[in-house]
């Protein structure tokens, strides 16, 4: 069969997207799917890897000049949809435990165009190409990096001095290199800045006690539901503490609540303050 010179190079651009378009894919996705959560119509975040992805299905028009057209069209108005499915998903996501990201947009003018740009750059995930000419597109993008950044204080909460008064308590203790809570069995949800309280309500770990360029970078926290993974996570590392959350706080039920002595234990080595700081927090949930 003879192939013409454009078939060819038609071909290779072809195989050459299907190679980045699947590397992109796989940096931006990561490699455990564990803590998955439903928002918008068709949208999803995996709280593990930290990616929002939502899916749109083009229809291919009703009398296309040729099949090459009817493609084309049908991955563009996929792709619209996909984008505008995302935009809804990212409304829907939790920021902590009283605002999402529909509250920032709905307040904040610069926050929406800041948002809608990041929606814009988001990463074509997957394609798929239905039996009736139909194609379905799935679009991703990070909770970290741009999207934190628009949405995490811009400046620093005052520190909190309930539990030792500084920041850097001088009292001497074991240290850890970072901390495991498991809120399994209490409902938890996650939400891109949780905190964690003491009994008293006094604030253990949230924005107060992080550096925000590691919150931005890495998260505030991961989530896992297995703890071997979480004990052999790169996050903690070799030396983690865990914790077991005793409730959760707010209606919401993001924000979870330690004992005042498991506190203490935290919070009594400045070196672990300082592993707060790079958020190094993990929060196993079912």
């Amino acid at each position: 069969m003879f192939v013409t010179r454009s078939a060819v190079f038609a071909i290779i651009v072809l195989i050459l997207f299907t190679v980045v378009a699947g590397n992109a894919s796989a940096q931006l996705a990561g490699t455990i799917k564990d803590v998955e959560q439903s928002v918008g119509s068709s949208g999803r975040v995996d709280w593990t890897t930290g990616v929002l992805t939502a899916v749109g299905i083009g229809a291919p028009p009703a009398q296309p000049a040729n099949a090459a057209q009817a493609r084309a069209m049908a991955e563009r108005a996929a792709q619209v949809v996909a984008y505008r499915n995302l935009l809804e998903a990212v409304k829907g996501v939790r920021v902590d435990s009283t605002t999402t990201v529909e509250n920032f947009i709905i307040t904040s003018d610069v926050i929406r165009t800041e948002v809608s740009g990041i929606i814009q750059g988001a990463t074509i995930m997957d394609k798929k190409y239905m039996s009736d000419g139909s194609v379905e597109v799935t679009v991703g993008m990070k909770l970290t990096g741009a999207l934190a950044e628009s949405l995490l204080p811009k400046t620093p909460p005052t520190p909190p001095t309930g539990l030792t008064g500084t920041l850097a308590p001088a009292a001497p203790g074991q240290l850890y290199t970072g901390l495991i809570v498991d809120a399994r069995g209490l409902g938890v949800k996650p939400a891109m800045a949780p905190k964690i309280l003491n009994e008293d309500g006094k604030e253990v770990y949230g924005s107060a006690w992080i550096n925000r360029d590691y919150a931005v970078r890495e998260g505030m926290v991961g989530y896992l539901k297995d703890p071997v993974q979480a004990q052999t996570n790169p996050r903690v590392t070799d030396k983690p503490l865990m914790v077991k959350a005793i409730k959760v706080a707010g209606d919401a039920r993001v924000d979870m609540v330690i004992t005042n002595a498991d506190a203490a234990m935290l919070h009594s080595a400045s070196e672990n303050l300082s592993m707060l700081q790079k958020c190094r927090v993990i929060v196993l949930v079912d």
